[in-house]
């Protein structure tokens, strides 16, 4: 027997697994688009030789997942969907809820990304970014007096367009999983708080702040300030000897 070769044992891959597969497959390549339909359950059956119930679980995964969406007595087979964030929103947000990444690691993570997004946004963003930007300002200021969930919505706005102006399609997504997580863990302790509206002006200076760093294309200003002001309006949801990251990152812009 040759000493050269070392093998692995495999595991058994379910049916259902490989049905996944071969649909994920055949979105990225694009013969299946948003919108399109999968034929239906029991044209699948025949298509994969395989039972209605490896069919339905095949399907569950697909939707779990945010690929295909299925209604309820609709003759036609599942719906494709367009990608969306929430699928890995959830899971980063599982992965804070189970220990498996502290808070402090979502939120210096964060740091990073509004950092880097809003340095790259003031050296490259057009003066119609810009605008939309101003705009998303303007509606966060109104938005104090109608309540957290109206704010919550302009001040993601507003990070949405730091993060396409930064020209980094990663950094957008990255920016909306981490921030939907970070929110999903906290916004109802800031909605509930004696101090909400307190809160919310606070928010909005900083985000003042950032969008004049950008308008005047000062990037390590612009990267600065953020993480600055991420560090001031979320440390207090970070045990304090788990800070030592997040000062760690609001120092280096400093140095």
């Amino acid at each position: 027997m040759s000493d050269g070769a070392q093998f692995r044992q495999v595991s058994p891959v379910r049916l259902y697994q490989r049905i996944v597969e071969q649909i994920e497959q055949a979105i990225v390549r694009g013969d299946l688009k948003p919108g399109q339909r999968l034929p239906s359950e029991r044209e699948l059956v025949t298509q994969f030789g395989a039972s209605r119930p490896t069919v339905r679980e095949a399907l569950r995964v697909l939707e779990s997942d945010g690929l295909v969406r299925s209604r309820p007595g609709d003759p036609n087979g599942p719906e494709i969907l367009p990608y969306s964030s929430a699928g890995l929103t959830k899971q980063m947000t599982r992965l804070v809820q189970f220990d498996n990444v502290s808070m402090a690691e979502l939120i210096s993570f964060r740091m990073i990304l509004d950092g880097s997004a809003s340095s790259l946004a003031a050296r490259l963003r057009s003066e119609e970014e810009l605008s939309a930007m101003e705009r998303t300002i303007a509606v966060m200021s109104e938005a104090i007096e109608e309540g957290y969930e109206e704010f919550s919505k302009a001040d993601v706005a507003f990070h949405e367009a730091v993060a396409v102006a930064s020209r980094n399609s990663l950094i957008e997504v990255c920016n909306q999983v981490v921030r939907g997580a970070v929110l999903a863990l906290i916004s109802d302790k800031v909605a509930h708080a004696h101090n909400s509206a307190a809160l919310m002006r606070e928010s909005l200076r900083h985000h003042q702040e950032v969008l004049e760093a950008i308008r005047t294309g000062d990037g390590l200003a612009a990267a600065r300030i953020s993480r600055r002001k991420l560090y001031e309006y979320y440390a207090g949801y970070v045990p304090e000897n788990e800070r030592g990251p997040l000062l760690a990152l609001v120092e280096d812009e400093e140095s």
